[in-house]
């Protein structure tokens, strides 16, 4: 499942792009983590017609109208497209509350059984943008939770679908992404809500890069450009037998005697 996401490009480019509202000044964030506050955007009816595109933040953890205390209910940050249509947490947002989380790169972990582990599962983190540079536009649900005192809390998760083939190797599934064009088809609830159904599809294998990273976006309280740089050593083709690599120190520690060897070569030449 999509756990971590980040937006590091400029309010501006931004605001461009969706065409929100708001001019909101926001900082780059590198390592957005679920509990957090997320940008979404939504779409307003107008008083006196037509529809206005919102930019606001919400909590990325969903919550359910009908929920009474948050503490007794698990962190909801995915809902799956082929039952949320089906179940009393996601049906009425499904219809009513659709939203869009503005972000431009999300983060998923391959997971692979490490020998030196005793059959443990070793995570390898990769980073996924869209090719073009474009910002990333997922889909998503929110939620206006109220509590018993009268406070109120808006809430939000992501939709996700099958992987496509670009994703498959690392894991079985990804964001729903939206093109511009669905964009108001997403967003609308006044219209046919299969239309948005059928938006809830894999994205394209071409749209999408992706590289591997180091660990250290496991660390919430890491939040630098420093965790997006790719990790060469690893830098290799996605195939079907990803998940029977060796894991990254291995890695390193072969294309550390490959520069061994190549330096003593380098020695017998000049």
């Amino acid at each position: 499942m999509c756990g971590r996401l980040a937006l590091t490009l400029s309010p501006e480019l931004c605001r461009a792009f969706f065409g929100y509202f708001e001019q909101p000044n926001f900082p780059p964030r590198y390592n957005i983590a679920p509990t957090q506050p997320v940008p979404i955007l939504t779409l307003k009816r107008l008083p006196m017609g037509g529809h206005q595109r919102h930019f606001t933040l919400v909590r990325w953890g969903f919550l359910p109208a009908f929920v009474k205390d948050p503490k007794d209910f698990p962190l909801v940050i995915n809902a799956r497209a082929e039952s949320v249509a089906d179940k009393a947490s996601f049906r009425n947002a499904l219809r009513h509350r659709r939203c869009i989380f503005i972000v431009d790169a999300f983060y998923e972990w391959r997971r692979a059984k490490d020998p030196a582990r005793k059959g443990s599962a070793a995570s390898q983190p990769f980073l996924f943008r869209r090719k073009d540079g474009a910002p990333l536009a997922l889909a998503g649900l929110w939620e206006t939770w109220s509590g018993p005192d009268g406070e109120e809390m808006d809430t939000a998760c992501l939709v996700t679908t099958t992987a496509n083939e670009t994703m498959a190797p690392i894991h079985d599934r990804m964001p729903v992404i939206l093109e511009p064009e669905d964009f108001d088809t997403w967003l609308n609830v006044d219209g046919d809500v299969t239309e948005a159904l059928a938006l809830m599809r894999p994205a394209s294998a071409s749209a999408l890069d992706h590289y591997a990273i180091s660990t250290a976006v496991n660390k919430v309280m890491n939040d630098e450009p420093s965790i997006q740089q790719p990790l060469i050593e690893s830098h290799v083709e996605e195939d079907a037998k990803a998940s029977s690599r060796a894991p990254v120190k291995k890695v390193r520690t072969q294309t550390a005697q490959i520069k061994a060897q190549m330096k003593a070569r380098q020695g017998d030449l000049f």
